[in-house]
């Protein structure tokens, strides 16, 4: 549940008044959290970071999320941060969090970006968050030469980033379009959505009544096969292959009064009597009935 903006300020201030941690203090709580779970110590480890999660949050806020939402992410990445820091690598508290943060919020921007998936590699997230810095510094740097065209441009890029080419193009075309209402009416076409214009992906009526007829064809089958089982058999059949929630043999062997192992084996002598009798008859075998 995302955080509402009165409950985001409060964060904040939380974050911008909490205490300030020495190297000493912060490894000692680490270790504690660490040895021996001790909640207050991850709790005040948290709490005393806070504020660098809020001011990483706040440098996302132009792609288009909410400050809530930004920092709700960034406080799941300081939660991650403590929960994997080692204090023994000699490494501050504060610099090893900078990455996990980071990771979240950024997680979090490129989901929410579009509808369609913007990316999740390393190459993908390096483009989505610095092509349109990279191309106005090279357009910056290039000011009073020779213009060069798009696919220079391109080129240009990804040597700059050190990602291929295909990445950067495929990146481009993404943050160039946007999201569109299906419910947007179409140009031309007074009264008719977009929606409407979308193929039904439902069975069709001839599969439907061809599964229909399927279906009573392998009951049939299957009926003809099961009377060729005992009256025990038939029951550990039953119910062990053809309810919503399988018995146990463990539960079978309690109520037919006979032990486990016994139960798997009549349950393997009466599935090898179906299959024969189906293969026999029919051509069909137990797993094409999706009975063993």
């Amino acid at each position: 549940m995302a955080m509402d903006d009165s409950i985001a300020r409060s964060v904040t201030r939380h974050a911008m008044s909490a205490e300030m941690l020495d190297a000493e203090t912060e490894l000692a709580l680490a270790r504690a959290w660490r040895d021996d779970g001790c909640e207050r110590s991850l709790h005040r480890l948290v709490n005393a970071y806070m504020r660098l999660a809020v001011s990483m949050a706040s440098k996302y806020r132009r792609y288009g999320a909410s400050m809530p939402d930004l920092i709700q992410e960034a406080g799941v990445g300081l939660m991650k941060a403590a929960e994997k820091f080692d204090p023994e690598r000699g490494v501050r508290f504060s610099t090893y969090a900078v990455w996990w943060i980071k990771a979240s919020i950024q997680d979090y921007v490129m989901r929410n970006w579009s509808m369609v998936r913007t990316g999740s590699t390393s190459s993908q997230k390096a483009l989505f968050f610095n092509l349109r810095r990279v191309k106005a510094k090279l357009e910056r740097e290039g000011q009073g030469l020779d213009p060069v065209s798009g696919q220079q441009m391109r080129e240009m890029i990804a040597i700059e980033v050190g990602v291929p080419l295909r990445d950067v193009e495929m990146m481009e075309a993404r943050l160039s379009g946007s999201d569109f209402s299906l419910n947007a009416q179409q140009a031309g076409d007074e009264g008719r959505e977009w929606v409407e214009a979308l193929e039904d992906d439902g069975p069709r009526a001839e599969e439907t009544v061809s599964a229909d007829v399927d279906l009573i064809r392998v009951r049939g089958w299957i009926a003809d096969a099961m009377d060729a089982l005992t009256t025990r058999e038939r029951m550990i059949v039953i119910e062990r292959k053809m309810r919503d929630d399988p018995r146990t043999l463990e539960s079978l062997g309690n109520e037919l009064g006979l032990s486990k192992e016994r139960i798997r084996q009549l349950e393997a002598q009466a599935l090898k009597k179906l299959r024969k009798r189906l293969e026999a008859n029919n051509g069909a075998s137990v797993e094409m009935l999706a009975l063993a």
